[in-house]
């Protein structure tokens, strides 16, 4: 599928920051990190406190209503004209390109939509960032979700970024362009691919040779990682916001603040 060019905005002044209900529950240090890289570009990030769900599980399993639900709900969040950057491109998938689908003549759901970016979008393409490494020498290796690559087009912007630290090499994985397996109710409903998926996934990551993954999606990290704890292997993954919150602002973990 053929993601159509976007025109960017200017650097604005003031962003929203939506962190998405796996980095809340399960690693609200990745948004700290990318409200630290935010505010450190000069820009004021605001953190609407009653953001839940995008809405992405009952679409995915034809609760529509409940979806559009959802969808209103989270929109409305959002009032004022400022950009949302969002830390996963599933979510920002749903929001950009089905909230749509949901309602094709909801105004207020068009305009919240035309808004919603991509974490590594956003550094990229709308404040142009430029990044000064300050971390040691590292190979790495990248994992981008199916919805951020398909959906989204997000997959070179996280590879971009990587290679603008001059002390990380970033070194290519097989089947790079395969699912993690996890995709939200995937792995539930098909719990036994599910775990085939990631199994093939962790390998192809780990026989890269890197000593870290980097991924742009909490979702396959938390499949990703799981599997390779349960594995008792030592590589693991950080999202894409906390690796570059490391790497050019150590002096700025959120663990000190």
């Amino acid at each position: 599928m053929q993601i159509p060019v976007r025109c960017y905005p200017p650097k604005p002044d003031k962003v929203y920051l939506y962190g998405t209900c796996l980095v809340n529950s399960f690693a609200p240090e990745s948004g700290l990190d990318a409200i630290t890289l935010l505010q450190h570009q000069g820009i004021e990030v605001v953190y609407p406190a009653g953001q839940t769900c995008c809405g992405q599980p009952a679409f995915n399993s034809g609760y529509t209503d409940e979806a559009l639900a959802v969808a209103k709900a989270q929109a409305a969040l959002f009032p004022e004209p400022w950009p949302v950057v969002i830390l996963s491109g599933s979510c920002g998938g749903m929001m950009r390109k089905h909230y749509a689908h949901l309602a094709p003549n909801d105004e207020q759901l068009a305009e919240f939509a035309s808004r919603v970016y991509e974490f590594s979008e956003f550094l990229l393409h709308v404040l142009h960032i430029k990044l000064e490494d300050k971390g040691e020498s590292q190979q790495v290796t990248l994992h981008t979700s199916c919805a951020g690559r398909r959906e989204m087009g997000i997959h070179p912007y996280g590879e971009s970024l990587l290679r603008q630290l001059d002390k990380v090499e970033l070194l290519e994985h097989n089947y790079s362009t395969e699912c993690c397996g996890f995709g939200g109710t995937f792995a539930v409903k098909h719990s036994d691919i599910s775990a085939a998926m990631v199994e093939d996934k962790s390998r192809n990551l780990r026989e890269s040779g890197a000593s870290q993954f980097v991924s742009t999606d909490w979702g396959c990290m938390l499949n990703i990682n799981g599997a390779l704890e349960y594995q008792q292997q030592p590589l693991r993954g950080l999202h894409l916001a906390s690796y570059l919150r490391q790497r050019t602002l150590p002096e700025h973990s959120p663990e000190q603040e």
